[in-house]
């Protein structure tokens, strides 16, 4: 209005703020609304300036007293008060580094107006909302407003309600606030747009509710927190909180109860914390109940909270309880997919698919699919790129105590059933892609078309280990024998690409005590024949790989077992090898070769021959060696062989570093070099092996020998991290210790 005064009356700025005594900065402010209450004195001496009379003067007057009133109020309603500021709050560094740049600087090209923080149950949204409400509250001189929205109650707030509040906050006297609701956004935008604000609205439930509490341009701004992810608003920036880390969740607890009477170990507290599983709620519980004990053990708290069957009745302080907050978020589900959540606890392993899930929610993959979501929406679940699904640790336990107080125990024991079935039969098939004989298994049913390759199969195997192997350990415990050992048998080729994974001790011993209890002695002949393979290569244990070939060869000779005599025969020439027996393990190994030759088993031949090869080589006789490892690399590029191409791109890269470490013994290191180098290639195609660690090595010392000590250092830096990687510790030095060698 005084603009449109001053433009009427045909004056400057400067022109106005000479005929008045008003200063330009003054006048500038007023007509920008910078400045919404100028003093009576001020208003008078403008009205005069511009010879205002009647109507125009007491409207320009009036509306400066209803500014003041405004301003008064604002300062004064007490309403929308911002809750108290947490004295220990820690951490989340970043993450206020990130309100601070999206709120607080409204000349900032990263600002914006709304804010939505976003998590999970527990993980403080709150207190970090209000805490970073507190940090800014001087760039927002004009308020900072908190108003909780009971997102999670049987009753939200209705955005009419929090409308009329929020602007009550702001100063508008209830008389004036519109009855129309879209009629009161439109004030609350217009207050907005020229106040420069903070709204902090707390506990969301939809993104119905929020909408007509969002600003539409302007100073003002608002942060939005929700256990939703309110994926329908428009125009927002977000964050999504997850658990504190180890080191601030136990400066956190350190916080808390660093008043306590008593001395707790920085070690027990550390524990503690972890076990809190990085949720501020859990810790504010644990230490509020220290500090109102104080001659309580902290330890003791460890001890009781280490119990799963006991935490969340531990996770209780007062009127705080975690299984409470949690809870909050399942009275969000409907039904149904309170059920499917419950029984999502029957699965054992870190995490799953949606096809897994589907099989104990008893629905199909699509509807598997719109129930994660929802959980994920509500924070009940974590997602990952990959496809996979997991509970945080405390919420796991909350579905499980769900599970058992909701579900009867028969119908448990029978979903259990069917999830174990699924697994070890899904294993097994996927296991069957490796084998020759079952190559390309029939997919009995939709569930497995995700098996409909080696590549798929080997993925699956890979993700799945956990579930799967747990519901072997169960078949088994449950008496099914013919089921594990099918499952057993179906994994020994596919073991040979995941050669050092920890489980196949325990897969192939529930296969030969499930073969024992079938009374099948050539069945168990083949499951010791892989345990001896286990402690061969992965376990390097080559006594007790020689006591399970004797054991073996025991079982299958009476039958004939040819296949497995022969493996045996394998299996015992590498053990001898290694304890150094080496005409004991020539003899064995040759005459594995001729029984797998016989029986036409070309991929265990060819095997055979790199064993006899390896002999060679440790007893001395280089060039022997080298001979047989060329002509078994000949044999392999043969397309009539009759090995199997996965097996040949097993063999070939051992072969090929055979015969460079033989190349490189006889002098010819240019020519190693070369063969080391195609060899490494290779096997880097597949994940870290000892056979890559150990060609990587030798590189690393051929290239040193031959003055190259930077290509030799970065060769043995590759040796330490691969052998890291596969567990050998003293190796992984031993490298490093070589890599810094200088001319």
């Amino acid at each position: 209005m005084l603009r449109r005064h001053r433009h009427g009356a045909r004056l400057t700025l400067e022109q106005l703020a000479g005929i008045s005594g008003v200063s330009g900065r003054t006048l500038s402010d007023m007509e920008r609304g910078r400045s919404k209450g100028p003093q009576h004195r001020t208003v008078v001496a403008l009205a005069d300036a511009l010879a205002l009379e009647g109507a125009d003067r007491r409207q320009l007057i009036e509306l400066a007293r209803g500014g003041r009133l405004r301003d008064d109020g604002n300062r004064s309603t007490g309403l929308c008060e911002l809750p108290r500021n947490i004295d220990d709050f820690t951490g989340r560094s970043a993450e206020l580094d990130w309100t601070t740049t999206l709120v607080g600087d409204e000349d900032s090209a990263t600002a914006a107006q709304v804010g939505l923080i976003t998590g999970a149950a527990g993980l403080g949204k709150t207190a970090f909302a209000v805490h970073a409400g507190h940090t800014l509250r001087p760039d927002f001189p004009d308020g900072v407003f908190f108003l909780d929205l009971f997102g999670m109650s049987a009753r939200p707030l209705p955005a009419d309600q929090a409308l009329a509040l929020l602007l009550r906050a702001l100063g508008v006297p209830d008389q004036q606030i519109p009855t129309d609701p879209a009629e009161g956004a439109s004030l609350y935008r217009s207050l907005m747009r020229d106040r420069r604000v903070l709204v902090v609205l707390d506990n969301t439930a939809s993104e119905e509710q929020i909408r007509p509490l969002l600003p539409g341009g302007g100073r003002g701004r608002v942060l939005v927190t929700s256990r939703r992810l309110l994926a329908g608003l428009e125009d927002v920036r977000r964050l999504n909180l997850g658990p504190l880390p180890l080191l601030d969740t136990t400066l956190l607890l350190s916080g808390i109860t660093r008043d306590r009477g008593a001395s707790d170990d920085e070690s027990v507290l550390t524990e503690l914390a972890q076990l809190c599983g990085g949720l501020p709620l859990a810790v504010r519980i644990v230490g509020n109940r220290l500090v109102s004990r104080p001659a309580w053990s902290a330890a003791e708290l460890v001890t009781r909270l280490a119990d799963d069957e006991r935490r969340l009745d531990q996770l209780k302080a007062g009127d705080l309880r975690i299984a409470n907050a949690f809870g909050m978020s399942y009275e969000q589900l409907a039904p149904p997919a309170r059920k499917f959540f419950r029984r999502l606890a029957l699965v054992t392993g870190h995490d799953f698919d949606a096809p897994l899930a589907a099989v104990v929610g008893e629905i199909s993959v699509e509807d598997a699919w719109n129930v994660l979501d929802e959980l994920i929406d509500l924070g009940l679940l974590h997602d990952s790129r990959a496809g996979r699904y997991r509970f945080h640790d405390l919420v796991g336990l909350f579905a499980r105590e769900r599970l058992k107080a909701e579900d009867p125990a028969a119908e448990r024991e029978t979903v259990e059933g069917t999830m174990t079935s699924w697994l070890v039969r899904k294993a097994t098939i996927a296991g069957r892609r490796f084998e020759r004989d079952h190559g390309h298994p029939d997919l009995p049913d939709a569930d497995f078309a995700d098996l409909s390759s080696e590549d798929e199969a080997d993925q699956w195997l890979r993700v799945n280990v956990d579930n799967w192997l747990a519901a072997l350990g169960t078949t088994a415990n449950d008496g099914r024998h013919a089921a594990v050992l099918d499952c057993a048998e179906s994994l020994y080729w596919f073991s040979d690409r995941w050669m050092h994974a920890p489980h196949w001790h325990e897969v192939f011993t529930l296969g030969a005590e499930a073969a024992a209890a079938l009374a099948d002695p050539v069945r168990q002949a083949g499951q010791l024949n892989s345990l001896a393979w286990v402690h061969l290569l992965p376990r390097d244990d080559p006594e007790t790989a020689l006591r399970y070939t004797t054991e073996a060869t025991d079982l299958a000779t009476p039958s004939g077992a040819t296949a497995h005599l022969a493996s045996a025969l394998h299996h015992a020439g590498g053990a001898l090898r290694r304890l150094g027996r080496l005409d004991e393990a020539t003899a064995s190994e040759t005459r594995a070769a001729e029984m797998f030759k016989a029986i036409g088993d070309m991929d265990s031949y060819c095997q055979c021959l790199g064993a006899l090869g390896t002999c060679l080589r440790d007893a001395g006789h280089h060039a022997e060696a080298l001979e047989r490892y060329l002509d078994l690399g000949a044999l392999l590029n043969e397309p009539e062989s009759g090995v199997r191409p996965t097996v040949a791109s097993f063999i070939r890269p051992i072969a090929l570093a055979r015969a460079g470490e033989c190349l490189g013994t006889l002098g010819r290191r240019p020519e190693a070099i070369t063969k080391l180098g195609e060899a490494i290639n290779l096997m880097e195609q597949a994940e870290p092996s000892v056979p890559l660690a150990h060609s990587l090595e030798t590189l690393g010392s051929f290239l040193a020998d031959e003055g190259r000590h930077d290509e030799g250092g970065r060769a043995y830096a590759r040796a330490a991290e691969t052998f890291e990687a596969v567990g050998d510790a003293d190796a992984a030095r031993r490298c490093r210790d070589l890599g810094p060698t200088t001319p």
